[in-house]
């Protein structure tokens, strides 16, 4: 036998070092496709315009005519409008429907910044949920109305796709460069594909199920609608680009309308944000017959109307809510405009100087306009102008890196923000009287002191490691302001001496030396963010972390927090010492045990930190039996919730066995004290004495049940725990027969038991004695509830559109009881008529789901102790 094969705990600790060291590489793979997607493109777009100038190109879009621009506004804000019918559609499919205006203000924000930016954590979906949920939806409905959504506009693709096909076939496949045949047998699939989703969606009681993801038929009039309002608002879409394409360019509204589908297709498939440039790399190689200046000219136009100016108009709306959400103190009718704002505060400031960054970048790689430059001379000396422009391009690598501090709400970025865009504002101004981006930055900086509320965390600047993500677009919106750079002074003969021209004139130096500057700073970020040391491996707790948390558990009403005193879960403190939050580690799914432990005040910071030291591991987190009340603030970090079951809280205050209702109760407690057994409460101190008594009856227990001893989320049998609590004793003739430890909570808020056990010679009924003198004692000492515990996969929805967890957890809950019984721990508990508060799993969603909720049973199964060293 191997040495690795005789040493489990070698071979686990491999395992896990190999874990560690593929994860990291694998989270990078997405985002480094992404970038060679985009460079692939701008190579195609660069060599189309080989000898095109930049002026040309803005001198096409000049030429765009007056009556072309309305036609596409026109289009453009139909587009919009019927954008908002796919939300009212989704919101009705799920049974959740809201007010038409909220619904189009939702989905007004989330196309706008999803159609601009398109990046996975600030997508249409990623708005939605933190809108939605503010609106009472849960995630699983959220993450159905997203999905729901796509489908519509696939509808719309598809449909655009096949009749342009079919109808305009030979000028369709020349500009695609495919066959007819081929190009007619796509079209014919397109349609037969969108027949047979109508056909199936007219029987309410199919279901489409694809690896733990469902999807309900909506019924034939949601269908109808689907198809009616993806296929308008497309043909809108591609109506707005075909009004702004140049006279040369002679081709038909229906054979433009496949060339357009196909550019869209080639965008999303890239995962590149809005498609740039693979969307223009189509069609420019689609239309070879048009002038390249005046399409590109074309295409400039088609992004300012179709993505610029509905992203500017969301942010002036976001900007009027938070301002009427500001007046909230002054007019309390403002409560809707809070729930609408609060949540979306970080994400869209940090989208808004992201975006700020980039027309820095892009700004500093173009030339000054003619007639400012004639202005400049009059007004500055040439060093404030040269000065000013490489000052401004940093500023945008600034804005870049802050805005990854700001969407996860740290105060610093957001002082270090307002500074630079002020900075960038003032900077714009002198290197080239760019007023328009100087109103922008200002409009970004108002927006962030409007909302300065939200950036509460007083983390350090860069104290959160990036992700690869977020590296790898940094380094892309560089690359992008470089080809721009690039393109717009091509038809210079490069040489050394450039690097030290120095003139009004001298634009090409300038965007050189710009560019040289940002390529060193964001070097410099990359390397930092990528040298820097590996977090150490969090450990158990030793005594001196056990008694800090102790100190902290003394401070919380709750009782849950007193699991961590079994020292089996990793401990991570808040920096005053007064909360902390415990968890355990199974492959990459980090699983914290409830909400934050100890003053509530600490719950928000210790989350982001757990957060960001499970993303410096490249782990998933995940959160394990937490309150309803606390969503919101898991949901902000971009987490599914899941509901678990429903939690049993017995009010203490009127607790009696008096009445009808509480006769089975009353009669329990009669038959057992005909028994001759008898109640104590132990305190903590004179538990040792009876310690021998209490292992004989665990291990009677534990034989009789043929379990063995758990971990994690109930504690174990431990003599040194035990020793840490009161006691409740069940003794039969003097001789303990049961018995449970007690956790009580701060301010006699709440008692609860975690151990509960009982020997061979406790008589019938013992245990059902030992609740309700529990529950008479809590009431005689004034705690104000009981905390029975959880009732797994209770309470889950179960109308038949309920999610595919909720379907699951409700046939295991009638059916699991070989594994284990579910509706009998929920009709024992209902005996002492609780009153039943939903629990929740929060993870990562998507394909990862599966494998984290393997990983949590096997944490709550007693996995955990296998990690333990």
């Amino acid at each position: 036998m191997s040495s690795a094969a005789s040493n489990p705990t070698t071979a686990a600790d491999g395992a896990a070092r190999r874990r560690g060291l593929i994860a990291p590489l694998l989270s990078w793979a997405g985002p480094i496709l992404v970038v060679v997607m985009l460079l692939l493109a701008l190579m195609t777009v660069r060599r189309e315009l080989e000898q095109l100038h930049l002026r040309a190109v803005l001198v096409g879009m000049q030429r765009v005519p007056a009556h072309a621009w309305l036609a596409a506004l026109i289009a453009t804000v139909s587009s919009y409008l019927l954008l908002g019918g796919y939300d009212w559609l989704a919101l009705r499919y799920v049974r959740r429907p809201l007010g038409v205006l909220r619904t189009w203000f939702v989905a007004f924000i989330a196309y706008a910044f999803g159609h601009n930016l398109g990046l996975p954590a600030i997508t249409a979906a990623a708005i939605r949920l933190r809108l939605y949920s503010a609106g009472g939806l849960g995630a699983p409905d959220i993450a159905r109305i997203a999905a729901f959504c796509s489908l519509t506009s696939a509808l719309g693709l598809a449909t655009l796709f096949g009749i342009a096909a079919l109808t305009e076939t030979t000028s369709v496949a020349a500009a695609l460069h495919v066959g007819s045949n081929l190009m007619q047998l796509g079209g014919a699939m397109a349609l037969v594909g969108i027949a047979a989703y109508l056909l199936w969606a007219g029987n309410a009681a199919r279901r489409l199920e694809f690896r733990g993801w469902s999807l309900s038929a909506p019924g034939a009039r949601l269908a109808l609608g689907q198809w009616l309002l993806g296929s308008a608002d497309l043909a809108l879409a591609a109506a707005a680009l075909w009004w702004l394409l140049p006279p040369d360019v002679q081709i038909s509204y229906a054979s433009f309308a496949g060339v357009y589908v196909a550019a869209a297709i080639a965008g999303i498939i890239s995962h590149v944000p809005a498609g740039l440039g693979v969307f223009e790399a189509v069609l420019l190689l689609a239309l070879p017959e048009a002038a390249p200046d005046d399409l590109l000219g074309a295409m400039l136009a088609y992004r300012a109307v179709y993505y610029l100016l509905p992203l500017a108009a969301a942010i002036v709306l976001f900007g009027a809510r938070e301002l009427a959400l500001q007046r909230k103190r002054l007019a309390p009718a403002q409560t809707l405009a809070a729930s609408l704002i609060t949540p979306v505060t970080p994400w869209v400031g940090g989208i808004a100087v992201f975006t700020a960054g980039c027309v820095l970048l892009v700004s500093g790689a173009t030339p000054i306009l003619d007639q400012r430059l004639q202005w400049l001379r009059h007004a500055l000396p040439l060093p404030v102008l040269e000065l000013s422009h490489l000052i401004a391009s940093s500023i945008g690598i600034g804005l870049l890196v802050l805005a990854h501090g700001l969407t996860r709400r740290s105060r610093a970025a957001f002082q270090l923000t307002l500074l630079l865009l002020t900075a960038g504002a003032a900077a714009s101004l002198f290197k080239g009287l760019d007023f328009e981006e100087a109103l922008v930055l200002s409009a970004i900086a108002t927006l962030l002191w409007i909302g300065r509320a939200a950036f509460y965390r007083p983390s350090a600047l860069f104290a959160d490691r990036f992700s690869p993500g977020w590296i790898v677009s940094v380094v892309a919106v560089i690359a992008i302001a470089l080809w721009i750079g690039l393109l717009a002074h091509r038809r210079l003969d490069y040489s050394g001496e450039l690097w030290w021209t120095f003139a009004f004139s001298s634009d090409a130096p300038r965007m050189l030396r710009a560019s040289l500057v940002t390529a060193l700073l964001a070097a410099a970020f990359i390397i930092y963010s990528l040298m820097r040391p590996r977090p150490p491996e969090p450990s158990l707790p030793d005594a001196t972390q056990l008694a800090r948390a102790e100190r902290a558990i003394a401070m919380d009403e709750g009782t849950h927090g007193q699991l961590a005193l079994s020292g089996d879960k990793r401990l991570l403190f808040h920096p005053e010492d007064d909360a902390f939050l415990m968890y355990q580690v199974r492959g990459r799914s980090w699983v914290a045990l409830g909400d934050p432990v100890g003053e509530r005040t600490r719950a928000e910071e210790l989350v982001w930190s757990f957060r960001e030291q499970v993303d410096r591991h490249a782990g998933w987190p995940v959160f394990y039996e937490v309150a309803a009340d606390q969503l919101p603030l898991y949901l902000d970090l971009g987490l599914t919730a899941l509901k678990l079951g429903e939690e049993a809280h017995v009010p203490l205050h009127d607790f009696s066995l008096e009445g009808p209702a509480r006769a089975e109760l009353r009669q329990a407690h009669r038959r057992s004290e005909r028994h001759g057994v008898s109640f104590e409460v132990l305190p903590a101190g004179g538990v040792a004495e009876i310690m021998p008594g209490l292992e004989q009856i665990s291990a009677d227990w534990l034989s009789e049940k043929g379990a063995s001893e758990k971990g994690f989320s109930v504690g174990r049998f431990s003599a040194a725990y035990l020793q840490r609590f009161p006691l409740a004793v069940v003794r039969l003739h003097d001789q303990p027969v049961a018995f449970a430890n007690l956790w009580a909570g701060a301010g006699r808020q709440e008692l609860s038991i975690d151990l509960m056990r009982f020997g061979k010679d406790a008589p019938g009924g013992t245990m059902d004695y030992l609740f309700i003198e529990l529950l008479l004692w809590g009431r005689a000492q004034g705690y104000r509830q009981f905390n029975l515990g959880m009732a797994p996969l209770a309470g889950l929805e179960q109308h038949p559109l309920a999610p595919v967890w909720h379907r699951v957890g409700n046939f295991l809950f009638e059916h699991g009881e070989h594994f284990y019984n579910f509706e009998g721990v929920r009709r024992y508990k209902s005996k002492f008529d609780p009153e039943w508060l939903p629990r929740y799993l929060i993870a990562p969603g998507g394909l990862a789901l599966p494998r984290i909720m393997l990983d949590v049973s096997m944490l709550i199964a007693g996995g955990a102790r296998a990690l333990l060293r």
